[in-house]
């Protein structure tokens, strides 16, 4: 399996505290399956601003003391007007220098700009991904405001944890609602500390084999990831 979001590169954001916890838990995911990791610290202008040199040499020196995984380089970045200059000025960066750019929005109250960032990023040669959309409360309450956004062109990755309960049963129910509707197409744990996903992994896996097919879970897990890697479409 292919980890699409993780908060694993330490002191960086409110993640990994030091490289001891890191490796902790990246032996975690190692345990539970995970072949390669997309490291996707947290950007946020005014709070973390580690740019793309500083991340790269911490997943240099992180990747030295594990064996068996693969470590990518990406960003979370919290929604910006700004983005398309954060990535070209390498302060923040997009999955493994693809054009995918993975991003997330205000928990809580819809932003103003949503459409207007999604539209520039498409406009510019990027594919927009939208970070765990069944944890928005707005979502919650009306899903349908994804399917815009999706017709649009932006992709959405699921966190893990959300399909047992892990953000609430709304985020519960409102992924299973998303996955009906074909909306997610990638999975990831958005991991900050340990025993935190990596050791719930096989609860979650027969969880997410309930409501998918094993061939769909490959698709979210280790396909549609893999393509993001290799600067490849993701297919309808």
């Amino acid at each position: 399996m292919i980890d699409f979001h993780s908060h694993i590169l330490p002191g960086i954001d409110d993640g990994s505290r030091s490289i001891e916890q890191t490796i902790r838990m990246l032996k975690e995911a190692k345990e539970a399956g995970f072949t390669k990791i997309i490291s996707t610290s947290h950007y946020m202008e005014g709070y973390y601003e580690s740019d793309e040199t500083e991340r790269i040499e911490l997943l240099n020196e992180v990747q030295k003391n594990i064996s068996g995984i693969e470590l990518y380089l990406g960003n979370e970045i919290y929604i910006t007007n700004n983005m398309i200059d954060l990535i070209q000025n390498k302060q923040a960066s997009t999955i493994n220098n693809s054009k995918y750019v993975l991003f997330e929005f205000p928990l809580s109250a819809k932003s103003m700009n949503d459409k207007e960032v999604v539209y520039r990023l498409i406009e510019n040669g990027f594919v927009p991904v939208i970070a765990h959309p069944e944890r928005y409360s707005y979502v919650q309450d009306n899903p349908e405001y994804i399917e815009e956004l999706a017709e649009m062109g932006a992709l959405f990755q699921a966190n893990y944890g959300s399909i047992i309960g892990m953000y609430g049963k709304k985020a519960e129910k409102t992924l299973k609602k998303l996955l009906k509707n074909d909306l997610i197409r990638f999975f990831g744990t958005d991991s900050h500390r340990i025993d935190q996903v990596y050791t719930k992994m096989p609860k979650i896996l027969k969880k997410l084999h309930k409501v998918l097919s094993d061939e769909e879970i490959e698709e979210f897990t280790v396909i549609n990831p893999q393509k993001v890697l290799n600067n490849e479409e993701i297919e309808d």
